[in-house]
């Protein structure tokens, strides 16, 4: 295998910086939200702000009866209101704790919270997005510095797998562990989109990371997975693989995002195989790689110590359509 010191491996992403910014998000600075209509949203709240040590007054609560998919741009404006009457101007990013809603109409409600709802998209989902500030930023504080709150969403469908997926968020920080970046060429042409941008193959020895190219459409029997990204509309294998705490994986692929559809895989059969973190677009995005992480650069922040939100939220260079899921604060490389 090629071996690469990390400082080459970060250039090649062809940043201004000659190393990642150091990333600045904390506990104290990122809000829950809470969705008192549903039983499991207030389970796994409560849970994940023990664990995390989130400050009394970052628990945000609300009311969404009955957990509708999507949600129309009245009731989102109604829903952000209510969250932001809440927060105080300390707080950089928003977990919200729940499986539905995850979408307003065609956006993510990630991306229209912190980024605002854009209908413009919905005209033509497959036009270009709404550029993000964030993208491959050198901020460590985005609200203060971008005014870009960053948000993510915990599913909660089942208590015990979020709480096993905030578990596997809270071990990644205690020690760097062996592990691979995969990334995949498949036979789905389409959606090998990301294929030009997958990092090459190398050893970075400081980080105890590998990366790895592999042309097939399934990995499988591999036990290290610390990044997993692919295109494929249905990801085959899942139950052969380990995850090490703090793994990210996403598929390039229309609905990933459509998290409880049917159409396609849904991004939730990642962190149910062991993710801790993953992303999804919930309408048709067309294949624009703008649209889904950057692999080199979901890399470069990841390893160089950002937080899972923050290394996701600087991958997506177009996130309107984009759902960010999982644990926010799980951050392997912060040292």
């Amino acid at each position: 295998m090629h071996r690469l010191t990390l400082a080459v491996l970060l250039a090649m992403v062809g940043s201004a910086q000659a190393e990642p910014a150091r990333p600045g998000l904390s506990p104290k600075q990122l809000a829950i939200v809470i969705n008192d209509a549903d039983p499991n949203s207030v389970a796994v709240g409560a849970y994940y702000r023990k664990v995390r040590n989130i400050p009394k007054a970052n628990v945000v609560h609300v009311s969404i009866p009955n957990s509708p998919q999507r949600l129309d741009a009245v009731q989102f404006s109604v829903l952000k209101k209510e969250i932001d009457s809440q927060l105080g101007d300390g707080i950089q990013a928003v977990l919200m704790i729940w499986t539905a809603p995850y979408a307003v109409e065609c956006n993510s409600i990630t991306s229209a919270y912190t980024m605002g709802f854009d209908p413009g998209q919905c005209t033509r989902t497959c036009d270009a997005g709404r550029p993000s500030k964030y993208f491959n930023s050198a901020a460590s504080q985005p609200y203060a510095a971008l005014g870009m709150r960053l948000s993510m969403l915990l599913p909660a469908d089942s208590v015990q797998q979020a709480k096993a997926v905030i578990d596997r968020g809270v071990a990644a920080g205690f020690r760097i562990v062996p592990a691979t970046a995969y990334y995949m060429v498949t036979s789905e042409a389409a959606r090998n989109a990301r294929a030009r941008f997958y990092p090459p193959a190398a050893r970075l020895a400081s980080k105890k990371i590998a990366t790895k190219v592999v042309h097939a459409d399934v990995l499988e029997n591999a036990d290290d997975i610390i990044i997993y990204q692919t295109g494929m509309a249905h990801v085959g294998k899942l139950d052969t693989l380990g995850f090490r705490p703090g793994a990210l994986a996403d598929h390039l692929t229309s609905l990933g995002g459509d998290l409880l559809g049917q159409s396609q895989m849904s991004s939730l059969r990642w962190l149910e195989a062991g993710a801790t973190a993953s992303y999804g677009t919930v309408s048709e995005p067309c294949n624009h790689w703008q649209k889904f992480p950057h692999p080199a650069i979901l890399l470069r922040h990841y390893v160089g110590g950002a937080s899972a939100i923050e290394a996701y939220w600087k991958s997506v260079a177009w996130p309107t359509q984009g759902l960010f899921i999982g644990e926010p604060l799980a951050a392997p490389y912060r040292r």
